[in-house]
């Protein structure tokens, strides 16, 4: 009888150890605002009311980061400076694109290519 007991004890006592674990909290790394819904909504119907929605809330996740990191996702300065330059802002694009390298490193192989290739057009 004392052997099921010793098999037991050692899986209960996980158990309550990763359940535990579980009801800590964390604090999001980055804001996103409602990046989804807005980007899907462009995608579906790529209105001018549409892409003015996703502009501004990519302006909202680089200026105003309140998540720990304070800084904008990872992609989000290369998304909207291809979106700028897409609209006609080439200098403001390009330098949200060198922005991205600038916070993230090791996208500057990437992220060089496209900015080369978008001041060659």
């Amino acid at each position: 009888m004392k052997q099921p007991m010793r098999t037991l004890m050692p899986s209960a006592i996980l158990i309550i150890i990763l359940g535990l674990s579980s009801c800590s909290t964390s604090s999001n790394l980055y804001s996103w605002y409602n990046y989804e819904q807005v980007t899907y909504a462009y995608t579906q119907s790529q209105s001018p009311e549409r892409l003015s929605d996703v502009v501004e809330t990519y302006k909202k996740m680089i200026d105003r980061q309140v998540a720990s990191r304070k800084t904008p996702p990872p992609g989000i300065c290369a998304e909207y400076g291809y979106l700028l330059v897409k609209t006609g802002q080439k200098e403001l694009g390009l330098q949200m694109l060198a922005k991205e390298v600038e916070l993230y490193p090791e996208s500057t192989v990437f992220i060089n290519r496209i900015i080369e290739q978008l001041k060659n057009k």
